[in-house]
């Protein structure tokens, strides 16, 4: 399993009610299910995935973010709500993070950095706007309409009164570098961050 999925894996307890926004072919929630004995359901729009899925034992309900929010789940229903690679492509990022912190009483949500050197030289060097390996879209095609940087993210953060728990970075390669921790902002290339509200 990549080494961000191993980390958010790290921050789950043993048994917990989970829910996965955008949780692609299931990846993460049969692993979860497996090996921390954790329920709870995915959140998909690709008909693909959600035949995988289902193909794996995963449960996975058809709900699009944008149009359906998450007003069919009750306050307070999950112990960890995620959201891996997906913050960036919906239309309210501010509003998706708000339905989170309603619903689970932690968030783990991960996105590319818009501040990677490689996009910041990129875009310096070429005048375009940047394509790699995470980004691998036109700006005409892409799906990630909301691109963000770690400290963009944090001000977020802040402005909503939310508490960062856990805050860690992985590069292209989804490996965990202690320079990039170090750093992060601007060699970090994948955010991972864990949030709950400061009041409960």
């Amino acid at each position: 399993m990549r080494t961000d999925l191993k980390i958010i894996e790290q921050w789950i307890n043993s048994g917990s009610h989970v829910l996965d926004l955008g949780c692609g072919d299931g990846t993460l929630l049969d692993y979860l299910q497996r090996e921390k004995q954790a329920t709870g359901f995915g959140l998909e729009i690709n008909q693909d995935h959600i035949t995988t899925c289902m193909g794996r034992g995963v449960s996975v309900i058809e709900q699009n973010l944008d149009t359906q929010g998450l007003g069919n789940f009750e306050d307070h229903t999950f112990d960890t709500v995620l959201m891996t690679q997906a913050l960036q492509a919906v239309r309210r990022p501010d509003m998706v993070l708000d339905e989170m912190m309603r619903v689970g009483r932690e968030g783990i949500v991960t996105f590319p950095n818009f501040a990677y050197w490689k996009l910041r030289w990129y875009l310096m060097r070429r005048g375009r706007m940047p394509e790699s390996e995470t980004l691998p879209y036109k700006w005409y095609n892409t799906p990630n309409i909301h691109l963000c940087t770690f400290k963009d993210f944090e001000a977020l953060c802040h402005r909503k009164d939310f508490q960062i728990l856990n805050r860690t970075v992985v590069d292209g390669e989804h490996q965990d570098h202690w320079l990039s921790r170090l750093w992060p902002n601007m060699l970090g290339q994948i955010a991972i961050y864990r949030i709950t509200r400061k009041n409960g």
